[in-house]
């Protein structure tokens, strides 16, 4: 999977924000730092486990915060269409 090209992100202090720049979304979505480094790791082609151990080896948080964590921001991208299966 993979964030899709027309989503642009911008990174502003402790505020990350997704921009969709295809017209097919029309909003912002905003999100913390972890959410920012689960979404840095979605411009590149990777899966959910590639993504865990990466958090992992970042953060000092438990395998099941880290995955809960990342599915829902994968949910939520999935909802409003920025993800390439």
């Amino acid at each position: 999977m993979k964030l899709k090209k027309s989503f642009i992100t911008y990174s502003y202090e402790s505020d990350y924000v997704i921009v969709d720049c295809s017209n097919k979304f029309s909003g912002v979505v905003h999100g913390n730092m972890s959410a920012a480094y689960i979404i840095d790791c979605l411009k590149e082609e990777t899966t959910i486990e590639e993504i865990v151990n990466k958090m992992l080896q970042e953060y000092d948080v438990s395998e099941e915060v880290a995955r809960k964590g990342i599915e829902k921001i994968v949910s939520k991208l999935r909802s409003i269409d920025a993800i390439d299966d």
